[in-house]
Formats: C-alpha cells, sequence, structure tokens
C-alpha cells in the first residue's frame, strides 16, 4: 500500500537524489548535489518556502514533490506551485503522482488555497497527458524565464 504524507527533515538524502535524477533524465542536465543539498534543506528549514510530500511504500520513499507558494491579487489568495516532481522508474505508470496529486488536492479543499499550478516541459508529452487526465488544463498562459548563471 501506497502511503502519501508531508515529507520530514529524514526524507531529505531520497529527495537530493530525485532531484539529481531528474535533472539528468528530464533536461540532461548534471546538477551539483551540494548546491541541491542546501536548496532542499532550505525548504525544511523555513516552511514559508514550500514543503514537499511524498509517496512511500514499505517505508521506502518512492516519489516526491514539492509545493511552493505564489500570493494572487486577482484571487485575493495564495495559489500552490506544484514543482519537482519525480517518481522512481520502477514505480512510474502506477497511480504514484495520480496519488500524490489527490492528496494535494484534499489540502487544498480543506484550506484557504485558491488552486494549483505547475509548469512543465514542452517536449515532455507524457507528463502532459497525465496531468491533463487528472483534470489540469494548459490555460493560456506561457511561461518565460530569466535565471542568473
Amino acid at each position: 500500500m501506497t502511503v502519501y504524507r508531508k515529507a520530514e527533515a529524514s526524507d531529505a538524502t531520497e529527495i537530493i537524489r530525485f532531484q539529481v535524477e531528474m535533472a539528468r533524465e528530464t533536461e540532461a542536465l548534471e546538477l551539483d548535489r551540494d548546491t541541491v543539498t542546501r536548496g532542499v534543506t532550505a525548504v525544511f528549514d523555513d516552511l514559508a518556502r514550500g514543503f514537499y510530500l511524498v509517496a512511500e511504500e514499505a517505508g521506502v520513499v518512492i516519489g516526491s514533490l514539492m509545493i511552493t507558494y505564489e500570493w494572487s491579487d486577482w484571487r485575493n489568495g495564495v495559489v500552490w506551485w506544484i514543482q519537482s516532481v519525480y517518481v522512481v522508474p520502477e514505480h512510474r505508470r502506477k497511480g504514484i503522482y495520480a496519488g500524490l496529486y489527490e492528496e494535494i488536492k484534499q489540502l487544498v479543499e480543506r484550506s484557504n488555497v485558491r488552486g494549483l499550478r505547475l509548469y512543465v516541459d514542452h517536449r515532455n508529452k507524457s507528463a502532459q497527458k497525465v496531468y491533463e487526465r487528472l483534470g489540469m488544463t494548459a490555460e493560456h498562459y506561457q511561461m518565460y524565464e530569466w535565471m542568473r548563471e
């Protein structure tokens, strides 16, 4: 049975590994593990940055995602951004992300959060199909970014 729960600091090692693997798989990037470690730890150290949710089977973390916050003046409330989604390869296509998403939706419905958003690489068609199957829409926004090296 899969258990979905808010992550604890003791889950950081797996979440760090997931982020390094995700960057390698999805964007052929080799992330600096020390930077990722500090980034993940920063979330646990300051909940104003967000929180992680994990999927666990038989005491082993098999997937995770991070929630960060956006203030929406249009909605006079907070919108949660789903980020850093990862499910270990041998557990993919088994509904693990759908379970994480359902857990997040339940948290939203029991709160004053106004909704959920995420971004996905335009080349990642399989992820887009999953998000659409779960009722999310692409909407009319396109994301732009500028990042310091």
